[in-house]
């Protein structure tokens, strides 16, 4: 008898496991666009409550595991043509490259320095991978309700191909459209970063979130992004990916 219940709980977690990666995979496949690009207005808010704001534009082309993303900052001033080349590998993390126009100057980011904050944004450079649901385990945990949203609540933890700063996520899927409400990631029992979307538009069939909160928890700061001239499948090409078009175009 304890045999048999051993076996019918592996076969029931293997159960919940395969119901929690098709729940992923759903969201990855409602989102799928060749390609993507927006203009962004950031709005940094320190733990004194002191805001800046910046803007940047983002380019994407390729579906997620496989894409390219050119982020260049348009403002303020001391930071205009500053940009990050992020290529991301579905079998590993992203490769990813700064392009500083005042130095003329690019570098490569270092696997140790994704931690840190990207630009004086409460992102991190590994914020701003995208997050393929093949390179993660997951788990439903249960159901909770998140923005009015009823949601499924899985957690995340990264395969061992897969370099991260975090060891496991909380990740809260909304159950009508399949869509993140919030994400909340963790180095072992510590919350690092917590991230809700909020402001769902459908554009061009895809549900989008129009703007994002990413909140720096240790540091009690937040970036609030609102993304504005949304558009998928624009006409992008694989040379405007490239540390030669970084340069070229600041």
């Amino acid at each position: 008898m304890n045999r048999f219940l051993a076996a019918f709980s592996l076969t029931a977690a293997l159960v919940r496991a395969q119901d929690a990666r098709h729940i992923m995979q759903e969201v990855q496949d409602r989102a799928r666009a060749n390609s993507q690009r927006y203009e962004g207005t950031l709005k940094v808010i320190d733990s004194k409550n002191k805001i800046s704001e910046k803007r940047w534009t983002y380019d994407r082309i390729g579906s997620a595991g496989g894409s390219k993303v050119v982020i260049r900052f348009s403002a303020p001033a001391e930071v205009k043509g500053v940009a990050l080349l992020v290529v991301n590998h579905p079998e590993r993390s992203s490769d990813q490259w700064m392009w500083t126009p005042a130095l003329q100057r690019d570098r490569r980011i270092a696997f140790q320095d994704r931690s840190t904050r990207f630009f004086g944004t409460d992102f991190s450079f590994e914020d701003l991978e995208e997050r393929d649901a093949s390179q993660y385990d997951y788990k439903i945990l249960g159901e909770e309700t998140v923005n009015g949203a009823l949601c499924w609540k899985l957690e995340s933890r990264p395969k061992k191909s897969k370099s991260s700063q975090y060891t496991h996520a909380h990740i809260w899927v909304g159950k009508a459209r399949y869509v993140f409400e919030k994400i909340e990631s963790f180095h072992d029992g510590k919350l690092i970063r917590r991230l809700i979307y909020s402001d769902y538009q459908k554009i061009q069939n895809i549900w989008t979130p129009l703007t994002m909160e990413i909140e720096e928890v240790g540091r009690k700061s937040k970036t609030i992004l609102n993304t504005e001239k949304l558009q998928y499948n624009v006409p992008l090409k694989d040379g405007q990916f490239t540390l030669q078009a970084l340069r070229r175009e600041s």
